[in-house]
């Protein structure tokens, strides 16, 4: 993993994967045919566009505060299987895809977190994965009405 010199670099590492992150629905939007997935996708780029401006204004005023909130886990995440993108997947697959993807986020960001002993890189990673984590849990919460419900 990289070794990161100062907050700014940190920040700057976020932003390019939350740009990933962009970049990654934005794609998937554009190669789908079902129309509801599409928008599904579009909206997913747009949270990860909102968290990148987030960390943008972080860097520019310097303003490190966390604010210290615990996320419910619904864990369905980790009873799903791996899926694969495709042009014809469904809503449950593309949703599986989603909580896969923000798990790994939040997974990545803990690490950073546990890593550093820079206390203000340890605050801007604990808040990257908190949000990462209210993504998770949105995609698990919309997995849970309207796929393990209708099942």
């Amino acid at each position: 993993m990289k070794a990161f010199e100062n907050i700014d670099e940190v920040l700057d590492f976020a932003m390019n994967a939350e740009q990933e992150a962009v970049d990654f629905y934005t794609q998937l939007a554009s190669v789908m045919s079902n129309q509801q997935m599409k928008e599904t996708f579009l909206e997913f780029a747009k949270e990860e566009i909102k968290h990148k401006a987030r960390l943008e204004k972080i860097k520019e005023e310097k303003i490190f505060e966390q604010n210290p909130e615990k996320v419910a886990d619904l864990k369905i995440a980790d009873y799903t299987v791996n899926v694969t993108p495709s042009p014809n997947m469904n809503y449950a697959d593309a949703l599986v895809l989603a909580m896969k993807k923000e798990k790994a986020a939040f997974r990545l960001y803990y690490a950073l977190a546990e890593r550093t002993t820079n206390p203000e890189l340890k605050k801007v990673f604990e808040e990257l994965a908190i949000e990462e984590s209210k993504h998770k849990l949105k995609f698990e919460i919309e997995y849970d009405e309207h796929v393990l419900r209708d099942n």
